[in-house]
């Protein structure tokens, strides 16, 4: 049964707890979307104390009890159509591997991103409850996190939601996964199948470069 014990420092998981995404260009000049995707393969054991998201996994009386990989797939799209989508994949603790592309999203595009933000079940999202851990929980295996920043006319719109695969102690040997963004899943999917596109239109011109529009966020 995984331990219900209080917090006792939190896991400095990076790149990929709490992401925070920080922008290098001009601050007066403030993005429409800020969209971030996050996967990373673990073995979190039982001692492991399990809070809201990533932003609960800590450290258990065992000390570190994290492997990799894990990488994620940031976006940040202004108001004019210029974008930036960065890319880090970090298969080694410390030594992560940045591309980055640029571009500017054509008209149609634009509108057709404008018109997926201005749904009006999309702006009712928020962070969901944290996923509640079965009884029976022997280890983490995997976390997916979706985080996203959306400025509707100057009010900014924050959630976060994330998927978890976790080992059971069941006879059957099947791995379960608990998800909290399942309740918003058709409303995410147009957004999220979009980002896919872009991505996917994007791959041929990502260049290595430095860490510079996606951050994690220290938390201490």
């Amino acid at each position: 049964m995984v331990a219900r014990a209080q917090s006792r420092r939190l896991l400095a998981l990076s790149p990929f707890i709490a992401v925070l995404l920080t922008v290098g260009m001009a601050a007066q000049d403030s993005p429409l979307l800020r969209l971030q995707r996050s996967k990373a393969y673990l073995n979190l054991d039982t001692n492991v104390v399990h809070g809201q998201g990533m932003n609960g996994i800590t450290y258990g009386k065992s000390g570190d009890v994290f492997s990799y990989p894990n990488s994620l797939s940031c976006l940040v799209v202004y108001g004019d159509g210029k974008y930036v989508l960065e890319k880090r994949d970090e298969a080694t603790l410390g030594k992560p591997k940045i591309k980055t592309a640029e571009g500017t999203l054509s008209g149609d595009d634009l509108q057709h991103l404008k018109s997926i933000l201005d749904d009006e079940a999309l702006k009712k999202v928020t962070t969901p409850k944290a996923p509640q851990l079965p009884d029976d929980a022997v280890s983490i295996r995997e976390i997916e996190s979706i985080d996203a920043q959306i400025n509707d006319g100057g009010k900014m719109q924050r959630f976060t939601t994330t998927k978890e695969r976790i080992k059971t102690s069941a006879a059957s040997g099947m791995d379960t996964y608990i998800d909290n963004g399942a309740p918003y899943q058709k409303t995410l999917n147009p957004l999220m199948k979009w980002f896919d596109g872009l991505e996917k239109k994007s791959k041929s011109d990502l260049k290595d470069s430095k860490p510079q529009y996606c951050a994690p966020m220290n938390i201490g």
